[in-house]
């Protein structure tokens, strides 16, 4: 009876917290009917006699009891708003007659109310908040898929995105999403892998994992108003990002500095996160295309410093990278270098609209480079093949993904993508020694207009004059200075 009043008191208290600390949280996530709406879209979409199932993101472990902070699978929080784990969804082509009668065409099972839990992991939905809060008319705890009674069979198509068999089994829950996958799949009776057999063998082939991107990644591919609001806001915390490391460079400082005072930028703007792991390499390090130790504890006056860092806002993420002179003042073939990169990503600029293919933007940014490369005496053999000097792509959509869904055929108005071409120069390259540990990536996002594009990443600076002027200018971080930590002593007792 005690432990019964005690978890009552815990939940009574902490439903009191959760009503205070919903009137602290920002008013402008997603809403609702975005999400409602988003599903309809994918179910108009879904063949003739079909369901799409979905599930959570998994709780990843960062080392023995602690977890990485959860971070929502993107389909899912696209189409459902939803933030925690453990969750499934069903969305139906046709409508189906529940037992009682009722009809739907969606059903989501999520995690059930837990005061213990929520006193130390934080304030769950349970089905009422996500039946108040996200617009489901049915959800379920849980613990009712295993007890949902659907032949799967009847279907043309189950449509879900197979299993890559790194989730964890949480000892003594029945309801985690191991569990919930493995409910599922005996449901469907799903394929026996690896020499294990099912009890029952397949009745249908109806199983589809290969069908559910593709309609995603159409959905997706192109933003709405709403998306590309705070796709704005993000793209736009993170060049102010750049533009105020720009200002406090300086010999000396590390790179694992920089990279916090661009974070610092984010959280300052309400950003929850980093779109990915932040990218600050100096010198020979911005050779390493996604370099992410960010140790260098000293960067020194000749070098250049790469930094692909960006927001991630509301879910949606930028990426913006811009690459500076350490000292303020690109030496000569720094500024060829860089130049160069820049006339390419100019020229991708020119085609960015409705109906260009990728494959002209990649050709464009490639050809402008290999041409320029040549003309400096590189070993260029073709100017259409990716080579060392530029071995990666040079646009990609972003979005709830920082490489998102979205097709690449041809572009189309609302799309947003990236222009990112670059030039990495590593020691001992086979060319003249003045080039080497130069690397140059200039990436802005832009988005697809009507007739054209519109630079959405303009608060960060790009040409040289531009960046050379930014970096004379005063930094707010000029004056911020911490105790040296062999400095920092207790103090003997009877000191004042």
């Amino acid at each position: 009876m005690k432990t019964k009043f005690v978890v009552a008191a815990t939940l009574i208290l902490f439903n009191s917290l959760c009503s205070a600390q919903n009137a602290d949280l920002p008013s402008d996530f997603l809403s609702k009917e975005f999400h409602s709406e988003r599903r309809q879209k994918l179910r108009d979409k879904l063949p003739a006699n079909s369901i799409a199932v979905l599930f959570a993101n998994a709780v990843r472990n960062r080392a023995n009891d602690v977890d990485y902070f959860f971070h929502q699978d993107p389909d899912f929080l696209y189409l459902t708003g939803y933030k925690e784990p453990n969750s499934v969804l069903l969305v139906f082509k046709d409508l189906q007659t529940a037992n009682n009668g009722a009809q739907y065409n969606e059903i989501i099972f999520t995690q059930a109310r837990n005061a213990r839990a929520e006193m130390w992991t934080g304030r769950r939905l349970g089905k009422e908040g996500v039946k108040s809060s996200l617009g489901f008319e049915q959800a379920f705890d849980a613990a009712e898929f295993s007890r949902y009674n659907l032949n799967f069979s009847k279907f043309d198509q189950v449509l879900f995105f197979d299993f890559k068999n790194d989730v964890r089994d949480v000892p003594k829950d029945s309801t985690d999403l191991y569990d919930l996958i493995e409910k599922f799949k005996a449901k469907v009776n799903y394929p026996a892998k690896g020499g294990v057999t099912l009890a029952v063998e397949p009745t249908k082939n109806n199983l589809n994992t290969t069908g559910l991107g593709p309609l995603l990644a159409d959905l997706r591919g192109v933003k709405t108003k709403e998306e590309l609001e705070l796709l704005r806001k993000a793209v736009s915390i993170s060049a102010i990002g750049h533009a105020e490391a720009m200002k406090a460079i300086r010999p000396g400082l590390s790179e694992r500095e920089i990279q916090g005072l661009q974070e610092y930028v984010f959280k300052k703007y309400q950003a929850e996160d980093q779109g990915y792991p932040s990218i600050v390499g100096a010198g020979h390090n911005g050779c390493i295309l996604h370099y992410m130790e960010n140790y260098k504890p000293s960067i020194t006056n000749k070098e250049l410093i790469l930094m692909d860092l960006a927001a991630e806002y509301h879910g949606y993420s930028a990426d913006v990278t811009r690459t500076v002179p350490v000292n303020g003042k690109f030496s000569p073939e720094q500024k060829q270098i860089y130049e160069l990169v820049l006339k390419a990503q100019e020229a991708v600029f020119k085609i960015c609209k409705p109906g260009t293919a990728f494959k002209e933007i990649e050709n464009t940014a490639r050809i402008t480079i290999n041409k320029g490369l040549k003309e400096l005496g590189f070993p260029i053999t073709s100017e259409t093949e990716r080579n060392l000097f530029y071995p990666h792509g040079c646009s990609h959509h972003i979005g709830l993904d920082v490489h998102d869904r979205g097709k690449y055929d041809s572009l189309r108005q609302n799309m947003v993508i990236t222009v990112e071409p670059g030039i990495y120069i590593p020691e001992n390259s086979n060319c003249d020694k003045k080039w080497w540990g130069i690397s140059v990536r200039i990436e802005d996002d832009v988005l697809i207009t009507e007739k054209g594009n519109e630079l959405l990443s303009f608060a960060a600076p790009r040409t040289v004059k531009d960046i050379e002027e930014l970096m004379k200018q005063p930094s707010a971080f000029d004056n911020f200075v911490l105790p040296e930590l062999d400095k920092v002593k207790p103090k003997a007792k009877g000191e004042e």
